[in-house]
């Protein structure tokens, strides 16, 4: 029974005891990420987006974006989808140093471009770790988990009503 508190003193004095060590262990780990390339000195991520998977695999290089074995303004024709493609590049401060290959499948050219620019993003803080603030902070690590909602039994469309009759 040598461990029992008498006063509020010494409660005091055993609380802030503990209050140094927890604050204390916290700060001492810190996250090294590791730089991850494979033998041809690419990065490789899986972007998703909506019902588009896409397979992106970043390397150094003048810019150049391939996409399904395509130029990146002749798959993505519309200048909004090759804007979105550009984004994680501006906001990491490396625009025109990574060469891209992407395969993706599945869903719309909205969501295929939401798909690559996940990808891209994934693939750029594996590829260089120091760029992770910069991406996460602008919110392109994390999936767009947004989907369409599935159609329920007893209604027209997931939430619209069929006309109501009175009589």
């Amino acid at each position: 029974m040598a461990d029992q508190v008498n006063s509020l003193e010494e409660l005091g004095q055993v609380a802030e005891g503990i209050e140094t060590v927890e604050a204390a262990a916290p700060s001492t780990i810190a996250i090294q990420r590791e730089v991850v390339k494979d033998e041809l000195g690419r990065s490789y991520a899986t972007g998703k987006r909506k019902d588009a998977v896409a397979r992106v695999w970043i390397k150094p290089g003048s810019g150049k974006v391939i996409v399904n074995g395509r130029d990146q303004s002749v798959y993505f024709a519309r200048p909004v989808l090759q804007m979105i493609l550009r984004q994680p590049f501006e906001v990491a401060g490396v625009d025109g140093q990574f060469d891209v290959m992407a395969t993706v499948k599945g869903g719309g050219l909205s969501g295929q471009a939401g798909a690559v620019k996940h990808g891209i993003s994934k693939a750029l803080q594996l590829f260089d770790p120091s760029l992770r603030a910069a991406l996460k902070a602008a919110g392109f690590i994390t999936r767009d988990s947004r989907v369409v909602e599935r159609k329920k039994y007893g209604k027209a469309k997931a939430r619209k009503s069929f006309q109501f009759s009175k009589r």
